[in-house]
């Protein structure tokens, strides 16, 4: 699931505002509005178009209030014969289209990798109903949790379930009963409509592979091909506790053998260093005093739970992970403490994100098979247990096995995936791709939870053949694997402990 850091302090709430934009005038279903602006492409100037696309808030109601979403799309400099590819952001709640005019590093290389896309075709952008520049942005704000006790799932999935019945309370003009992964695949169908394509290509990273696996449910006869990364089924929106743990035993793997980090191991290396700390930390929390911001002392309270959300802490930049991990072992908290103060400050979250995930939620099978995991001891249930418990409290309806479940596919897809990952764990693709009868795979060892170009940044070649992939549906030059570089891994910031 796309949870990891940033849930960490969303799931502890009290109470909820919603902030949106004013409503837009009165539009159709199906009807869009297009401005234009120009953006400095490699080669020269560079078109654009930005717009809205009017929709039913609920397809299922004729009398829904109609909302916007936002789109973008640049076309091809010449025609190429290739369908458009739409590309679909992850999240939920990730909100793109400022990266034409933000002058940030991030939004800058999402934009030069969007232009990239003149040489397959035409690329539409779509964003998510519900958090949007050119419609609503439906927030919720929470307070700071108590520093003094340890983090609880139980006192999480209480508070995720009052925050889901304050939202709807705070939101009588809104349906969000519309707000589900159908009605955005839904969207996707329409937009195309509404630009005339008749068949089109998607691509998508995170919940934008849940997405387009949505959308290929639904409209097969519509799209071509697919690129997926970080790939996450629409039955694997809970991450199975043992693929996580299988993610960070291959980052581990290589830690255990960099002379650097050599002094700081103990026995059994990184995975030693986990059980010890599994053990150390079963028998009772640990108070540890820091600083704030301000200056001023406070003290934090850290137990077993806190500790299965901080082995995934920094995973997202492998290199990190093992000095945090060791830190720990060796009894340095100041800095975790300080971090999860961090997370337990007040805060905002995007209600899209609970509300497409508990609709879609998991099959009985697959809830099983997560609580009886045998690495949940170790992560525990911080993935699933406060959208499972308060599912029925969102609006969102349940989705059914016959959507959920995997059926077999003849439409090529590429899944591209990093076998470090530990947000989409690796397996998630390897338990898809059967299903897919033209499906190719490349596993990026060493990647994370980054989109497919970016994984292959360093394999030109590669990236290339997913271009042609993409262009005319040729999969020849497609690898099977790509060894990403072994990240220099960082060293704690302490001298190691003396042997013996």
């Amino acid at each position: 699931m796309r949870t990891s850091a940033w849930k960490q302090s969303l799931w502890l709430l009290l109470c909820c505002g919603v902030a949106f934009a004013a409503p837009a005038a009165a539009h159709r279903p199906g009807e869009i509005e297009v401005e234009r602006g120009r953006v400095d492409g490699p080669s020269g100037p560079v078109d654009y178009e930005i717009g809205t696309l009017y929709v039913r808030e609920n397809r299922a109601r004729a009398d829904s209030r109609v909302i916007g979403v936002g789109f973008a799309r640049i076309k091809a400099p010449r025609a190429t014969g290739a369908p458009p590819v739409f590309w679909l952001p992850g999240g939920p709640g990730l909100s793109v289209l400022g990266s034409f005019t933000d002058k940030s590093e991030s939004a800058q290389s999402r934009l030069r990798s969007w232009l990239a896309f003149g040489e397959v075709g035409d690329l539409v952008v779509v964003e998510q109903r519900g958090y949007t520049l050119r419609g609503e942005r439906l927030t919720a704000a929470y307070p700071a949790s108590p520093l003094d006790r340890p983090a609880s799932i139980d006192d999480d999935a209480r508070s995720m379930r009052e925050l889901a019945r304050a939202a709807v309370a705070a939101n009588p003009d809104k349906d969000l009963s519309g707000y589900s992964i159908v009605e955005l695949a839904d969207d996707v169908d329409e937009l195309r409509r509404a630009l005339g394509y008749e068949r089109i290509s998607l691509f998508g990273g995170s919940f934008g592979s849940q997405w387009s696996l949505a959308a290929l449910q639904l409209f097969p006869h519509r799209v071509v091909r697919a690129v997926l990364s970080g790939v996450e089924p629409l039955d694997n929106g809970y991450d199975m506790p043992s693929h996580v743990f299988a993610a960070l035993q291959r980052i581990g793997f290589e830690a255990d053998r960099d002379p650097a980090l050599a002094p700081y191991l103990p026995p059994g290396g990184m995975m030693g260093a986990v059980r010890a700390l599994h053990q150390r930390f079963a028998a009772g929390p640990v108070r540890v005093r820091v600083r704030d911001a301000q200056g001023r002392e406070q003290e934090v309270t850290l137990g077993a739970q806190d500790l299965q959300l901080a082995l995934l802490a920094h995973t997202d930049e492998a290199g990190r992970w093992p000095a945090f991990i060791l830190s720990l072992y060796h009894q340095h908290y100041q800095a975790w403490a300080r971090e999860v103060a961090a997370q337990r400050a007040a805060g905002e979250i995007k209600l899209i994100g609970p509300l497409i995930d508990t609709g879609l939620g998991v099959s009985a099978a697959r809830e099983y098979r997560l609580r009886s995991d045998p690495a949940l001891d170790y992560l525990g249930a911080w993935n699933f247990e406060s959208y499972i418990a308060s599912a029925r409290d969102w609006p969102t309806p349940g989705m059914k096995d016959s959507f959920r479940l995997p059926r077999r596919q003849e439409i090529p897809v590429l899944f591209v995936h990093g076998d470090w990952d530990t947000s989409t764990p690796v397996e998630n693709t390897r338990e898809l791709l059967p299903y897919f009868r033209n499906g190719r795979a490349i596993v990026v060892h060493r990647g994370g939870h980054d989109g497919a170009f970016y994984l292959l940044r360093d394999a030109p070649q590669a990236k290339k053949a997913v271009y042609e992939f993409l262009r005319s549906g040729r999969d020849e030059g497609l690898p099977a694997q790509v060894d990403a570089p072994l990240p220099k891994f960082e060293v704690p910031d302490f001298a190691p402990p003396p042997r013996g």
